[in-house]
């Protein structure tokens, strides 16, 4: 316990230097930002200022850019309850209830309930961070090269099984993004593999081009094609009464406990994260309520229950990463590509050789969320006029800045053309109902898979059975098998239908 706190003391010495307090209240703030505004997520958002992060310290640039996940999580609650809008998707759970809530008057409550929801679930989640993390990182410090493969199969086969949509789809997106990992050179043999005689290419596909192109261009495209309607309504110009009454928090404080509860141990889970969190709060919450006929209509627990949950979900989803190195959805998929820009190899070791880096974060965390609950009440009325905002003005600057960003890295007009190529592929993709984070998973996890493979393969002399005679690796294969088995069966495909349905 005593080395919990000292390392927690080095973590808020990092995190309270006046340097990475600036980056932090401009991760948080540009998160609320486009968790206000729909259309731009943060996935696409961190894959737009990757460029950025090349020239800033590797813990400045974490902590701006995990306050711009969590950050969205608090701005997506805003418009869902005052006009009716998710800004972002794990937010559609609280239109239900939050919008209901502002027609009957009560946007205030609704508000400060899901502010308070949130910090409460993501101070917990930090702290189980804190707790849980050095443990798992310790185990996995042990992993040899065939543990690491194991693992690598594990998260690539859990991330295709909790994709939305077509399993099939989630495959081959996989498969895809293994493909466009291979090309470069071998590391073993020094050969140019898939380069097409393409000198640019010889170091491999940039990984800021593929994912600005199939997150952010193809959803800036995506999105020009939806026509603007009217103006949207919105019940209240101005907010008051923004603290919930004493009965409002009695009602409320069984469901922040749960949805804490329960954001935090799905947030864990490859694929989960903040939306299936928050639509598995809801549903609990509903199925446990006396009074279950009032969700829907305004019930305050309907708000409270999926904002904590998405919060907790938020933030637990860094415990794969900063321990093991996995991914565990598309932003996590990004921050480790921000790491590998920085020259940090993601995995157990960065708890170890950067222990500043590692404590730094989760310290900013907390800070952050405390952040975010001084500035959105104070500033809902400069969100909603946001709204007013077309996005034909956004989307050219968005762009503009994005190919300034990527020809910055290298000064190379083929980074620029590719991120373009990769925008048009993305757009296809959108069009065809292909989540693009599978890609992007194999993408990442395919060069460090075949490269601990191969080690494991020459330690073991090419004999195959070293991935089943180690304990860990056995078991991790195991689950795998078991997650790809459940998927096949009927009643599971069903269930895994509806739980992703966002209307």
């Amino acid at each position: 316990m005593e080395s919990l706190f000292a390392n927690l003391a080095l973590g808020f010495g990092v995190a309270l230097s006046i340097q990475n307090l600036l980056y932090c209240f401009m991760g948080v703030v540009l998160g609320t930002l486009i968790g206000v505004l729909p259309g731009i997520g943060p996935v696409a958002t961190i894959a737009m200022l990757l460029p950025v992060t090349f020239t800033l310290s590797p813990i400045s640039a974490l902590i701006m850019l995990a306050g711009i996940y969590y950050g969205a999580q608090y701005g997506g609650s805003t418009t869902a309850i005052l006009v009716n809008i998710p800004g972002e998707s794990s937010a559609v759970v609280t239109c239900l209830d939050g919008y209901q809530m502002a027609r009957q008057g009560r946007a205030g409550a609704a508000l400060g309930i899901s502010a308070i929801g949130s910090f409460i679930a993501g101070t917990f989640a930090t702290l189980v961070i804190a707790l849980f993390a050095p443990p798992l990182a310790e185990v996995a410090l042990k992993f040899g090269p065939a543990e690491y493969t194991s693992l690598m199969i594990l998260g690539l086969i859990a991330a295709t099984v909790l994709a939305h949509g077509s399993l099939v789809k989630a495959i081959a997106m996989v498969l895809l993004g293994l493909l466009l990992g291979l090309v470069g050179t071998d590391v073993n043999s020094g050969v140019a593999r898939f380069t097409f005689g393409i000198s640019e290419l010889s170091d491999g596909i940039g990984f800021v081009g593929v994912a600005m192109g199939v997150f952010g261009f193809a959803e800036i495209i995506s999105n020009l094609e939806v026509k603007e309607g009217g103006t949207r309504e919105v019940f209240v110009k101005k907010v008051s009464n923004l603290l919930p009454t004493l009965q409002d928090f009695k009602d409320c404080s069984g469901a922040i406990v749960r949805g804490t509860l329960l954001g935090s141990a799905l947030g864990i889970l490859p694929g989960g994260g903040a939306l299936l969190a928050s639509f598995a709060a809801y549903t609990l919450e509903k199925k446990l309520s006396w009074n279950s006929a009032n969700f829907g209509k305004g019930a305050i627990q309907g708000v409270a229950a999926p904002e904590s949950a998405n919060n907790a979900g938020a933030q637990t989803s860094f415990i794969p990463l900063l321990t093991l190195g996995i991914p565990s959805n598309p932003v996590m998929a990004l921050m480790i590509g921000a790491m590998m820009i920085q020259g940090i190899a993601p995995g157990p070791q960065v708890m170890t050789e950067r222990p500043q880096l590692f404590w730094g974060m989760i310290a900013s965390m907390w800070v952050g969320n405390l952040m975010l609950v001084v500035l959105n009440l104070p500033m809902i009325g400069i969100w909603i006029k946001l709204l007013t905002v077309p996005y034909r003005i956004l989307y050219p600057a968005i762009l503009l800045f994005c190919c300034v960003g990527v020809y910055s890295i290298s000064n190379s007009p083929f980074d620029v053309m590719s991120t373009a190529i990769f925008g048009v592929v993305g757009y296809v993709f959108v069009k065809l109902e292909c989540e693009p984070a599978p890609l992007i998973l194999g993408f990442i996890l395919g060069p460090l898979m075949e490269e601990n493979l191969r080690r494991a393969m020459l330690l073991s002399r090419g004999n195959p059975i070293t991935f089943v005679e180690r304990p860990i690796s056995a078991v991790m294969l195991a689950v795998a098998l078991f997650l790809l088995l459940i998927t096949i069966a009927p009643a599971v495909r069903k269930t895994r239908e509806v739980a992703f349905v966002e209307e």
